[in-house]
């Protein structure tokens, strides 16, 4: 193989290289998001968590009382960005209660889901948010002086 020859190969492999990565979708950078949840089975409150988590990974979080061998829920969530819209995986498990949802949400969506066998069973609802918005500024700062505010009650 002479150099000229040699030459064209490399730039051929390099001007492959170059095409094929261009045509690679770039990794989507994880976007840090904000869940709040309502659980309620059979419409009693059991659970309020309140979760960061990111697109791309999985979150999970339950609740036990110390000592107790079974926690009072487990929760897991996979949020997945595609455009403005974010797909989510959700997994409710409670002692003798399971329940799964897959459904999609729009930054500062709120959904009812209804996750037992019959209406009102067992029932979540659900909020999403991007972190950094405006948005979630401002809900932070309505808890924020909703906190202040019974901070000062007299008593």
């Amino acid at each position: 193989m002479n150099r000229s020859s040699l030459l064209r190969s490399v730039l051929v492999g390099l001007a492959l290289v170059c095409l094929t990565s261009s045509l690679v979708p770039a990794t989507a950078q994880a976007e840090p998001l904000y869940f709040a949840l309502e659980v309620r089975r059979e419409g009693r409150l059991v659970a309020q968590p309140k979760l960061l988590g990111e697109t791309g990974r999985t979150l999970r979080a339950e609740r036990r009382k110390p000592g107790a061998s079974q926690p009072d829920y487990r929760l897991v969530l996979t949020p997945i960005a595609e455009g403005n819209t974010f797909h989510l995986s959700l997994e409710l498990s409670l002692p003798e209660l399971r329940g799964h949802s897959e459904l999609a949400l729009l930054h500062g969506q709120e959904r009812k889901l209804q996750l037992g066998k019959t209406p009102g069973e067992l029932e979540v609802s659900l909020l999403l948010m991007k972190v950094d918005s405006p948005e979630f500024r401002a809900l932070m700062d309505l808890a924020k002086e909703a906190a202040g505010q019974t901070g000062n009650r007299p008593i």
